[in-house]
């Protein structure tokens, strides 16, 4: 089979929790093979980050530049295509980031492209067998793409259950000499970063997080006192700082705040790929909807089929009583 290839993401020289997730969905499809990572960035970052990324592989593949200090698809794309081999496998997690650098990778390696896979069932003769979901995690889909001719894949951060144990001790060789032109239409000008509200969700180690469930803006107040009886702080997904219930500050997901709880209680949220997308570290889950079908089950370790509005005042209750 070709070479298994995993994109390191990292941020301010700290590792994206998906590097090891990569490395438990490269055992999927091969289970004899060990991926080789790729560290993409510049200076001491770049640097910090290979060292850490040989904790857990066998191989790291050092690319550092001024150019890819931020990674700019567009840059990132240019460089893989000079240095990968022919018919290689690439795996990225399916984060803004890899939305933005995987369809494009396929095409210039005319390869096969899967996006946002939740599950690998595994290769037969040059068949990858997948699961994607769809209609908001509704329904899942499997689907056979051909990788006899390489692949791009990009997968679904906290989907796959990552070997925390894991000490491979790997090499980390350095391969800046190889990086070609980088030179892109695409220019990088700033961060943006997040705005902080009067709570900052991202620092809290229990978050009562709430969606669509809740119905009106006046029922938010049967989450705060959860929360304050369980020493925790409210956050919500998209539709709660959409309908302006919420300021944008209190937004878990891919477009709001990534979030690292101990505990987390889903209330009334479906879990959908772009919510669950910004919470990291593998928290302690708890679901509670109505809707026995709603994907935040699927990732839950508890799930509590319940209407929130008459659930959470009792749980409240039974927390202030403790």
């Amino acid at each position: 089979m070709a070479k298994i290839y995993a994109i390191i993401s990292h941020h301010n020289g700290i590792v994206d929790d998906t590097a090891l997730e990569l490395d438990a969905a490269a055992k999927k499809i091969d289970a004899g093979a060990a991926a080789t990572a790729i560290v993409t960035g510049s200076g001491a970052d770049a640097d910090k980050v290979c060292e850490e990324v040989a904790a857990c592989y066998s191989k790291v593949l050092k690319f550092s530049n001024d150019a890819l200090a931020y990674p700019n698809a567009e840059v990132v794309r240019n460089l893989l295509i000079d240095v990968l081999p022919e018919n290689a496998i690439v795996l990225m997690a399916h984060n803004t980031f890899g939305m933005d650098l995987g369809p494009g990778l396929s095409i210039k390696l005319d390869s096969a492209f899967v996006s946002d896979a939740v599950d690998i069932e595994g290769v037969n003769g040059g068949q990858l067998k997948v699961i994607r979901q769809e209609f908001s995690g509704m329904a899942s889909t499997h689907v056979t793409v051909n990788i006899s001719g390489g692949g791009v894949i990009n997968l679904r951060p906290g989907a796959f259950a990552p070997d925390e144990s894991k000490a491979a001790g790997g090499s980390v060789e350095d391969r800046s000499g190889d990086i070609g032109d980088l030179t892109v239409k695409r220019k990088f000008l700033e961060v943006v970063e997040a705005e902080v509200g009067d709570v900052d969700i991202t620092k809290a180690d229990v978050l009562v997080s709430i969606g669509r469930g809740i119905e009106d803006e006046e029922n938010i107040e049967i989450a705060e006192e959860l929360a304050e009886a369980m020493g925790a702080v409210v956050s919500c997904s998209r539709p709660i700082v959409d309908a302006k219930w919420l300021e944008k500050s209190r937004q878990v997901g891919t477009s709001g705040q990534t979030v690292k709880p101990k505990v987390c209680l889903a209330c009334g949220i479906s879990g959908s790929f772009q919510h669950m997308g910004g919470i990291k570290g593998s928290p302690f889950m708890v679901a509670i909807n109505k809707n026995t079908k709603a994907p935040i089950f699927q990732v839950a370790d508890v799930g509590i089929e319940a209407d929130i509005l008459e659930f959470l005042p009792e749980l409240a209750e039974a927390v202030q009583s403790l």
